[in-house]
């Protein structure tokens, strides 16, 4: 026998040589990606903080502001001034509720396209001859899929045009393939035009997070304004079953389309009077009717002056959402508890139909008012809300040294929502059924939607707190995440129930859930830390404080020139 050690004797240490420079070349390769997400991040960050500190009359430098934009030599660079009307952050309340209820209009739109058709499927396979159960799911997976992407480019997009033109665009454009589905002629058709829905109805999930942080300045104020709009993105998946069950056994399933397109209608007047909340584009508007009105004036915007080609947009804007769920952990974590908990409220478009209607022998109609206690537990998760708020900022009156800390001020009710979310779960799965009343796993809802909701008003203000000026980004790609979740899960949903039974599938799914309610605690526990090593932060955090810095020098300065020209004023006087 041939000893292969000894013929080839060279051949150990060549392997371990070149699995060494294949390990180096990968921790390099890795090092270069880190190095390269760093680069992109900080200038990133310095060039919207840049635009930030000239739009709100703080100097950059010592050097004219101009002299920190390219070609902006003999230009002046328009920005707020004090107490400034066209500013968002001083628009008057009754403005900031119009835009509050409008977004919130949209968000249902929205939200309640998703699950539209979910009574009316069975209708619709009849009517065109689809047999498989697998195609079921596709009406909404299909429209979650146009989710995934949609919010990709819409939040970032938005950072970069504005929020205006782009949400009515979208809205406008959602109104259009709702049409095309009411009349759709075959299946395929259904799916597709259904894509297209997705795709321009996650603009409102992108862009109103945004657009609250551009008019609320205040932590406590904006994230009550994210309390109600969290609230109204729930109540629109839960009141389409209940038009599609109904509309589907009377007048046909495409009046469920029908409906909903008139609900868009409605909102459209209102969205069609939504105004631009996007401080960049409207002080580059004003800088534009300047020139208009003396065409000598070299009057610019900050943002007017920023490069804006094709590469900046790529490499830095639409890469933004994508590079926060690879490299922020805060980010990832958020995505992956939000994407199982989201997955799991539209696995129960399948599940519902299993448990009320093949057990309780439930219409379809009926079947969808079993969705209502949801709607009940997330409007209860209101009072939570705000109790949690008064009595954090008494805590912050009192000085009280655990108010101080970011992750206190929102993330605790997520640790409240996890428990009963899961709790939720095993109280539907092991009460529904034959010998227990239909009513019994049907208020398991209200501890579902007001777990779903303390979660979900958590954890998306922690991000956007933590990300600020780049909220629509991060709550972008927290919407692309859990979207992805919210089309592979209910593949399995109807084969789940199936194999595992009713409370076998809702315990692999409460227990999953358990498993994940953690995440809040560790933000709780090490979120300081965590963000402390960001890339994303650190960044951020840097320029900001450089930004608060300067703030603080110009105003002791025009204190010091106020007390001067008084002093001069008093010996005039003399």
């Amino acid at each position: 026998m041939t000893n292969t050690s000894v013929t080839q004797p060279g051949l150990g240490p060549q392997l371990y040589r070149e699995h060494t420079n294949a390990s180096r070349r990968l921790e390099g390769g890795l090092s270069h990606f880190a190095e390269l997400v760093q680069s992109i991040s900080n200038q990133d960050a310095e060039a919207r903080y840049k635009v930030e500190e000239v739009d709100n009359r703080i100097p950059t430098s010592d050097s004219p502001p101009s002299s920190q934009f390219q070609g902006a030599e003999g230009k002046t660079i328009i920005s707020w001034e004090p107490n400034d009307k066209e500013n968002p952050y001083n628009w008057p309340k009754w403005r900031k509720d119009l835009i509050l209820v409008t977004t919130m209009m949209t968000v249902v739109n929205s939200t309640m396209g998703s699950s539209l058709p979910s009574m009316a499927i069975p209708y619709m396979m009849k009517e065109w001859g689809v047999t498989s159960k697998m195609q079921s799911v596709l009406p909404i997976s299909t429209y979650l899929m146009g989710y995934v992407f949609g919010p990709i480019v819409w939040g970032p997009l938005s950072e970069h045009i504005g929020r205006r033109n782009l949400s009515v665009g979208c809205f406008m454009i959602f109104m259009v393939w709702t049409l095309a589905c009411a009349l759709a002629p075959n299946w395929p058709a259904m799916l597709v035009f259904r894509y297209f829905v997705g795709v321009c109805a996650s603009a409102p999930i992108a862009v109103v997070t945004g657009q609250l942080a551009d008019i609320y300045s205040d932590p406590v104020t904006r994230g009550r304004a994210m309390s109600w709009f969290m609230v109204t993105t729930i109540f629109g998946p839960l009141l389409a079953p209940i038009i599609s069950g109904f509309c589907s056994t009377s007048i046909g399933w495409r009046w469920s389309f029908w409906i909903g397109l008139m609900f868009a209608g409605l909102t459209l007047i209102l969205a069609l009077l939504l105004p631009e909340t996007y401080a960049p584009v409207l002080l580059t508007r004003r800088a534009a009717k300047i020139r208009k009105a003396d065409p000598k004036a070299q009057v610019y915007s900050a943002a007017e002056l920023e490069p804006h080609d094709f590469k900046q947009l790529v490499t830095r804007v639409l890469t933004r959402p994508i590079r926060m769920i690879l490299t922020e952990l805060i980010v990832t974590a958020t995505c992956l508890y939000l994407s199982l908990v989201y997955a799991i409220f539209y696995m129960s478009f399948q599940a519902f139909p299993i448990i009320f209607q093949d057990v309780y022998g439930l219409s379809p109609g009926i079947t969808g008012l079993c969705y209502l206690p949801i709607g009940i537990g997330a409007v209860l998760a209101l009072p939570v809300f705000f109790s949690y708020d008064h009595i954090l900022l008494d805590a912050q009156a009192r000085g009280a040294p655990w108010s101080k800390k970011e992750e206190y001020r929102r993330v605790p009710l997520a640790t409240l929502g996890g428990p009963l979310f899961v709790i939720s779960l095993f109280w539907l799965g092991w009460s529904a059924r034959p010998g227990v009343s239909f009513v019994v796993p049907m208020l398991a809802g209200i501890p579902f939607g007001a777990g779903f909701m303390l979660i979900f008003m958590a954890l998306l203000n922690y991000i956007t707190d933590a990300y600020e000026i780049f909220a629509a980004s991060a709550n972008a790609a927290a919407s692309s995440c859990r979207s992805v979740f919210a089309v592979v899960l209910p593949l399995a949903t109807t084969s789940m129930f199936a194999r595992l039974g009713i409370s076998g599938a809702c315990s692999l799914l409460g227990g999953l859930s358990l498993v994940m309610c953690v995440i809040p605690f560790i933000f709780i526990w090490k979120g300081e830390a965590i963000r402390s090593r960001s890339k994303f932060c650190i960044a951020l955090r840097e320029r900001k404080l450089e930004m608060e810095q300067r703030a603080l020098e110009q105003q002791r300065r025009r204190e010091r020139e106020a007390a001067r020209r008084g002093i001069m004023n008093d010996k005039e006087t003399i």
